[in-house]
């Protein structure tokens, strides 16, 4: 109880605990806390094996600071994401100009640039369409031609879906084959390429001939040896100029390298010729 607008003194010795007596003097209080023991956390200086910061080193054990999607993209990781489709699509994100500029330089293969132009963004958009084309105009062709033969000799005419399958095998297997072959052979000459890459420069090189199939229509046999005969140059330039400044690399045999791989295109082009630019009206 409060007497005069003082405080009433309490007994110093009825109290218990770390808090003293308040003082008898009017006005001031006196607390006064024994020292702690507490430690300040993390410590300051280095104790135990752990020292410069308390996060964790750098080869812990991260597994359950991840998210499920991180954790999923690490299980998938390795040598089995080639067959998910996630991992073909940054080569299938291109836009059509950059297509049709890239089939604009197969075209005009002299240049030699498209390596350079594509060694940081191979697609594998315009081979795979530029080859279904070619079956879908080969196959669309022969078909029509074969059937004004038999119309025109009053024949019976049937459909051979053998034209397709072999053209599918022809294109498919050319643009899968041969560049995963020559990866094989530029990483053993030391001057690896990217496998992508020459998927890429492969694909488009045959761009050209899908107007050279198209002007086979042409009843002329001299005429359609002409055709597949330049297709043929200029598809096997623009491989072998793009691969040139870069197998020189491979030391002296990288003559043998780019004639071979100038001839091999060439030689698609007569097999061309043989089985898809021969037909009779």
């Amino acid at each position: 109880m409060m007497s005069g607008g003082n405080y009433t003194p309490i007994d110093g010795d009825k109290v218990t605990g770390s808090v003293p007596a308040v003082s008898d003097s009017p006005g001031h209080v006196a607390v006064k806390f024994a020292d702690s023991d507490l430690q300040t956390f993390p410590p300051s200086g280095p104790h135990g094996k752990i020292s410069g910061g308390s996060g964790p080193p750098r080869d812990a054990d991260d597994t359950f600071s991840k998210s499920a999607s991180d954790s999923n993209e690490s299980q998938s990781s390795g040598w089995f994401q080639v067959f998910s489709i996630a991992y073909y699509k940054p080569y299938f994100d291109v836009d059509t100009s950059d297509v049709l500029e890239r089939i604009k330089d197969s075209l005009f293969p002299f240049k030699g640039s498209f390596y350079e132009k594509t060694v940081d963004n191979p697609d594998l958009y315009g081979p795979f369409w530029i080859c279904s084309t070619l079956i879908f105009v080969a196959a669309t062709i022969g078909t029509f031609v074969t059937y004004v033969t038999h119309k025109l000799q009053k024949k019976e005419w049937n459909y051979d879906i053998n034209l397709v399958t072999w053209s599918a095998g022809l294109f498919y297997g050319y643009v899968t084959v041969v560049p995963l072959v020559l990866y094989i052979i530029l990483k053993y000459f030391s001057a690896p390429s990217g496998l992508v890459q020459l998927f890429c420069l492969y694909g488009y090189s045959l761009f050209i001939f899908i107007p050279a199939l198209c002007l086979s229509i042409v009843p002329l046999e001299l005429f359609r040896w002409i055709i597949a005969g330049v297709a043929g140059f200029m598809s096997a330039s623009f491989v072998a100029l793009n691969l040139r400044n870069h197998i020189r690399s491979a030391g002296e045999r990288w003559f043998l390298i780019v004639a071979g791989i100038f001839l091999l295109q060439v030689a698609l082009a007569m097999v061309l010729k043989l089985y898809l630019f021969t037909f009779s009206v």
